[in-house]
């Protein structure tokens, strides 16, 4: 029946795409298909010969999804290459179908997909999920595999990198996750080096750290409210460089300025609170899930940039939540799925509202973005209340009540 429903979600998600208003499917034919074709054809490789948004290996699906191309296309390929990568981290996940967690976490997984929609499967976010979800399952047994593919999502697109510093706190074997994370890292930068790309190593950094502010992030809602609203010197307007809609209003630069020194300094506390109840003895069981979670939402949360297609980061953290300890990940879980469905309201369903910052797709939005920082407060919560050796030892010395 997973499978069965498995097969039934992603038909008709793919299917959605082309049915859906404001092209959820446009990254995969306006820029997947023309940068992997250059390549393939000679004309120039992004990253190499120039500076790219995206880390290298990010050009591998892209190149990769025309070996499906005779099926339909570009755009048919891209939802076949998606589809198989998640049939093998589904596959990975359920295993035999005994567990009730793991069959948990598989249906909650495909309701994600549902539930946020086609721009969760046409986008490059996408092909990094089953790599982070196996990476989660494997960092006990195999450390030194998980990190590596870990690494190889973060080089695809940069939110892998959460969980491997979540991992990197939590897990004991930490000289494995290193080593992974560097053999790794130390493969594609010499690649890129040999191949003449050693100038554009690492411009995707300098291409995000110069953006301004996305309409859907998070610190964007007063801006827009500004222009719904019909206050003088706020508006949305069109960057054609990095091809997305921004706000801009009183003070932005400052906003701007101050995005990424806020979500570094976060993160940071995140992973210092991790690494403090780690120290203390807090179990991986119950010290992982929440890690990964809360770094990933202050990822999405904080973000200046806040694209639909970042709550693909939330099913890994999650999926591994529920796969360990079902009973606590259920209300988290509920609240993204939450999320998801709102953020597919947004867009694609009422983008073009949004673009003339029509007040009841604001709202939507606001909606979206109130449960998206309520679910990061939460996970951060969740992770200060993790037990950690004393506090457990305590408690199992008290007598039991008659």
């Amino acid at each position: 029946m997973l499978w069965l429903a498995f097969a039934a979600v992603h038909l008709l998600v793919g299917w959605l795409g082309w049915r859906m208003p404001n092209q959820p499917m446009g990254d995969v034919y306006f820029v997947y298909e023309p940068w992997s074709t250059a390549a393939l054809q000679g004309a120039g490789i992004v990253g190499i010969t120039e500076s790219w948004v995206y880390p290298h290996l990010a050009l591998a699906p892209m190149i990769l999804a025309h070996a499906f191309a005779w099926l339909g296309g570009y755009t048919v390929a891209w939802a076949v290459l998606v589809t198989l990568c998640d049939a093998a981290g589904f596959w990975l996940l359920v295993g035999d179908g005994r567990s009730r967690s793991r069959r948990a976490a598989a249906r909650f997984w495909l309701a994600f997909i549902l539930l946020l929609g086609p721009v969760g499967m046409y986008r490059i976010d996408a092909v990094t999920v089953p790599l982070a979800i196996a990476g989660l399952l494997w960092l006990v047994r195999r450390p030194f595999l998980a990190s590596v593919l870990l690494a190889v999502g973060a080089w695809i697109k940069v939110w892998p990198a959460a969980l491997l510093a979540a991992a990197f706190v939590a897990v004991r074997r930490r000289a494995d996750i290193v080593r992974g994370a560097l053999l790794t890292s130390a493969v594609v930068a010499v690649t890129v080096v040999l191949s003449g790309g050693a100038a554009h190593l690492l411009g995707f950094v300098t291409a995000q750290t110069a953006r301004g502010l996305q309409l859907e992030a998070p610190v964007s809602a007063v801006y827009l409210w500004g222009d719904a609203l019909g206050l003088e010197g706020w508006w949305l307007f069109y960057d054609d460089e990095i091809l997305t809609f921004q706000v801009t209003g009183p003070h932005i630069d400052v906003v701007i300025a101050a995005m990424t020194p806020l979500l570094a300094l976060a993160a940071m506390g995140v992973v210092l609170l991790g690494a403090l109840k780690a120290r203390r003895g807090a179990s991986i069981v119950r010290l992982l899930p929440p890690l990964a979670l809360a770094l990933v939402v202050v990822l999405i949360g904080l973000n200046k940039v806040g694209s639909p297609q970042f709550h693909d980061w939330l099913i890994p953290p999650l999926v591994l939540w529920l796969v360990l300890d079902r009973r606590r990940a259920r209300p988290l879980a509920a609240l993204a799925l939450l999320s998801a469905a709102l953020t597919q309201v947004v867009y694609p369903v009422m983008y073009g509202l949004l673009l003339v910052a029509d007040v009841s797709a604001v709202a939507v939005l606001t909606a979206r973005n109130i449960v998206l920082v309520t679910l990061m407060i939460w996970a951060i919560v969740r992770l200060a209340r993790v037990p950690i050796r004393s506090a457990v030892r305590q408690s199992a010395a008290q007598p039991a009540a008659v």
